[in-house]
């Protein structure tokens, strides 16, 4: 009925069955881009924010592992997985944005794309949450996957 995998061929939603999958190891990078107002960039120093609530970006980075663990609980139908790895790092670019990249890994059956989504995403959400004190006019401007590696099929961003 559908080629849409959370779809069965009747149309009702299910869990994908991995069971005859190969294990491979499997990493997934997603990107998530915050833009702050000027006043909140100028609170910008050596490579954080400092708020009352503490550091802006390690409890973003602590926030962003944590939800990418919890992931299975988030998402209906995604399968509970023990992470190998997920590590976030968080950068200022050139056109002052926030950049927040997650890189997830493990050795499995199923993907990790959706737990570096997650990441990236609390991570992002967590930057809002730590500033939104100071302003309001605080836009997450775009959450999606930058790179997979292991499965049925790679993917990488141009």
């Amino acid at each position: 009925m559908s080629e849409f995998s959370h779809l069965d061929k009747e149309g009702k939603a299910t869990m994908v069955d991995v069971s005859g999958k190969q294990v491979t190891h499997r990493t997934a990078t997603a990107r998530s881009i915050v833009v702050l107002p000027s006043e909140v960039l100028e609170k910008f120093t050596a490579d954080d924010i400092q708020t009352k609530k503490g550091s802006v970006f390690q409890t973003a980075i602590i926030a962003g592992v944590m939800a990418a663990k919890k992931t299975g609980d988030l998402i209906p139908l995604c399968h509970p997985i023990g992470m190998d790895n997920c590590n976030i790092s968080i950068q200022i670019n050139e056109q002052q944005e926030v950049v927040i990249d997650c890189t997830a890994s493990i050795t499995a059956k199923t993907g990790i794309e959706m737990e570096a989504l997650v990441g990236a995403s609390v991570a992002a959400l967590t930057v809002y949450d730590m500033c939104k004190a100071l302003s309001h006019d605080i836009v997450i401007k775009e959450t999606k996957l930058i790179e997979k590696t292991g499965g049925k099929r790679d993917f990488k961003r141009a």
